[in-house]
């Protein structure tokens, strides 16, 4: 038993069926900030902010939220401030 070099090995049949989940298209949700053409997000409207963070405490991620990139910057920095204020909770401990 030797070790086999290139000219044995077999290629590798080029596959160019994609698979189901990768063919499909979607439409991506609209950030509702761009749709309501906000300007800025406030720290103190708690019930937009809420929906933004999970009941565990922790800021939702951006693919979750369907938010921009700069509106979840925005958001992030907007429930950071709000927690400082103690407008929200840092952390929820109900289970």
């Amino acid at each position: 038993m030797g070790a086999r070099n290139n000219k044995t090995l077999k290629p590798k049949p080029k596959v160019s069926k994609m698979s189901a989940a990768a063919m499909k298209k979607f439409k991506k949700k609209p950030c509702s900030f761009c749709r309501d053409k906000a300007t800025y997000v406030d720290y103190k409207d708690i019930n937009m902010l809420r929906k933004y963070i999970s009941d565990r405490g922790k800021i939702r991620a951006r693919r979750v939220t369907g938010a921009c990139t700069q509106h979840q910057r925005q958001v992030a920095a907007a429930v950071k401030n709000s927690r400082e204020m103690a407008l929200l909770p840092y952390t929820s401990t109900a289970r």
